[in-house]
């Protein structure tokens, strides 16, 4: 290499980082972000991988090598392919896969229910083609609603019902009327979304071959790591499906969505250091959220801001009501994308360029009324 291509290489090494950077609306703005934190409240630099939470990464990235194994066996093409001709129009399909994800998601958390259902609904697509955009939104709505039910939904959940002090049995039934009438509005808004249509069923001609093997190992490896990364083991139980499927099917490992967990560490960073920002908590102590009006009007605006886990924590704080702020980063988990990290998560698995003006325009909408729902039940 001549010493002009050595001179060269950095400019150019930057500039590709900056080419897939740019590609990637949420990934700019987190970076961009985290540089104006950094100037703002600078933290040391080594620091700063102390704020990711390490258990949720490794946990997600287990998932991805899970899912994309179970994809790659041809199990969901053939479920697609068996579902399509069972069901015969567009509006029934989706609010099948609505119902669904939103009750996968009160037991096995609603990311675990995305990776579920989000990659079906692709393969549906590929067999008969659907409003996708449309469908993962109603999907994203649907586990962010459904996960509000129980305890192990959502991450918030389950701090809030860990602090509350009160019964499994006692959280579920105070969740239950906000839970039910936010998939009562879902239904509603699914319906309006979709036609009733026929599926068109033209691309359903060849035969779907599954790989038994793979499809069963990744199965009983899935339900396994969901067991250990609900015990907190989820850092072993990654390296030992990693390690193996790297022996045995290398190439799902290396077709996982690597950016995805790239911008999972750098929204903790980014949205654990704005919380941290002695500005939001001289704020919300000015607020005054004592009464549970505030306290759920305080998180369902905070999570709009730095989602709806770190918006739990911190108001927590400042409030006892555990209803009250509950109801709010249930609430808040709608609305604008980092409301709920199970919304970045739906899009990046969709895999559809301009989802994010769809997304906003239906989530937005979902999460006003919505709040005028919790609001109401409060």
């Amino acid at each position: 290499m001549s010493e002009f291509d050595v001179k060269r290489s950095p400019p150019n090494f930057f500039a590709r980082i900056w080419r897939t950077v740019s590609k990637e609306p949420v990934l700019a703005i987190l970076v961009l972000a985290l540089v104006v934190l950094q100037a703002v409240h600078p933290r040391p630099w080594m620091a700063l991988p102390a704020l990711v939470d390490w258990l949720t990464v490794l946990t997600l990235a287990g998932l991805l090598i899970l899912t994309k194994a179970i994809e790659l066996s041809g199990f969901l093409m053939w479920a697609a392919h068996r579902l399509v001709h069972h069901i015969h129009n567009e509006r029934t399909l989706a609010l099948l896969l609505v119902a669904l994800a939103a009750a996968l998601s009160t037991v096995l958390t609603n990311d675990v229910a995305l990776f579920a259902v989000v990659p079906l609904a692709l393969s549906l697509h590929r067999l008969a083609p659907l409003p996708i955009k449309r469908l993962v939104i109603v999907i994203a709505l649907s586990v962010n609603a459904g996960s509000i039910l129980t305890p192990l939904g959502n991450p918030q959940n389950l701090f809030l019902w860990q602090r509350s002090d009160v019964a499994f049995g006692a959280f579920v039934w105070t969740m239950l009327p906000l839970c039910a009438a936010l998939m009562a509005l879902l239904g509603v808004v699914t319906v309006a979304m979709f036609r009733a249509a026929p599926l068109d069923l033209s691309g359903d001609a060849e035969e779907h071959r599954v790989d038994r093997m793979l499809c069963c190992v990744s199965a009983i490896a899935f339900a396994a790591f969901v067991a250990l990364a609900d015990a907190h083991h989820a850092g072993p139980a990654l390296a030992v499906i990693a390690i193996g499927f790297l022996l045995w099917r290398r190439e799902v490992v290396f077709k996982i969505d690597w950016l995805l967990l790239l911008i999972f560490m750098l929204m903790f960073i980014v949205l654990r250091s704005a919380a941290a920002l002695p500005s939001i908590h001289h704020a919300i102590a000015q607020l005054g959220i004592g009464t549970p009006v505030r306290a759920y009007a305080a998180g369902a605006a905070l999570s709009q801001g730095i989602s709806n886990v770190p918006a739990a924590i911190v108001l927590a704080e400042f409030s006892k009501d555990w209803r009250a702020l509950a109801f709010g980063v249930s609430v808040g988990g709608f609305g604008i994308a980092i409301g709920s990290l199970a919304n970045l998560i739906a899009v990046r698995l969709s895999g559809e360029k301009g989802m994010w003006t769809p997304f906003h325009m239906v989530a937005v909408s979902f999460w006003i009324v919505a709040g005028l729902i919790g609001w109401a039940l409060l």
